[in-house]
C-alpha cells in the first residue's frame, strides 16, 4: 500500500481517537446522509427522466383533458410524481439537523472527561484536562462540518425537486 494512504489512514485514526466514540456516530450519520443525497442526485439526473416521460406519455395519450375527471387524473399524476421527487428529502433534512446534536453530545462527553480529571487531580493536571477539552471540541466541529456539507447539498436538491415538480405541472396541460 502506498505510503501516503497509510499516512492518511493513520491521520484519520488519530482524529477518531482524539474525538472519542461520538465521532463514529457522526461519521455513520454523514455517510448515510451523503448516500441519500447522491441517490437523489442520481434520480434527478437519470431516473426522473424515465418517470416524467411515462407521466407525460400517459397524459398525452388521453383524448379528453378538460373535464373534472381529467383534472383529477392530472392531479393524481402530479401527486405521484411529487412523491417520487420528494422521496427522502425530509430524512436528509433530519440527518442534517441531527449531526450538530451528536457533535454536542461529544462536547458533553468530553467535558465529563475534563470534570473527571478535575475531581481526581484537583485541577493540577493541565495535560489531561486539555485532552478532555480536545475531546469536547473535535466532535462539535465534526458535527457542524457534516451538517454544513449536507445543508449546501440539500439546498441544491430541494431547488431541483421544486423545479422538476413545477415543470411536470406545466407540461401536463389541459388544452383540449
Amino acid at each position: 500500500m502506498p505510503l501516503y494512504l497509510l499516512d492518511a489512514i493513520e491521520a484519520i485514526n488519530n482524529f477518531f481517537n482524539a474525538g472519542g466514540p461520538v465521532l463514529y456516530l457522526i461519521a455513520a450519520l454523514t455517510f448515510i446522509m451523503w448516500i441519500l443525497i447522491l441517490e437523489r442526485g442520481w434520480y434527478y439526473f437519470i431516473g426522473y427522466r424515465k418517470d416524467a416521460r411515462l407521466v407525460l406519455d400517459n397524459w398525452e395519450a388521453r383524448k379528453e383533458r378538460t373535464s373534472w375527471y381529467a383534472h383529477a387524473i392530472r392531479d393524481k399524476l402530479i401527486s405521484e410524481t411529487s412523491i417520487k421527487i420528494n422521496q427522502n428529502l425530509s430524512l436528509i433534512k433530519t440527518l442534517i439537523a441531527i449531526c450538530p446534536l451528536f457533535g454536542l453530545l461529544g462536547t458533553v462527553t468530553g467535558m465529563i472527561d475534563v470534570f473527571t480529571v478535575l475531581s481526581i487531580t484537583g485541577g493540577g493536571d493541565a495535560k489531561s484536562m486539555a485532552g478532555g477539552v480536545s475531546r469536547a471540541t473535535i466532535p462539535t466541529m465534526a458535527g457542524m462540518v457534516a451538517a454544513l456539507s449536507g445543508v449546501f447539498a440539500n439546498i441544491y436538491i430541494v431547488q431541483k425537486a421544486t423545479r422538476e415538480r413545477k415543470l411536470i405541472e406545466e407540461h401536463l396541460t389541459m388544452d383540449h
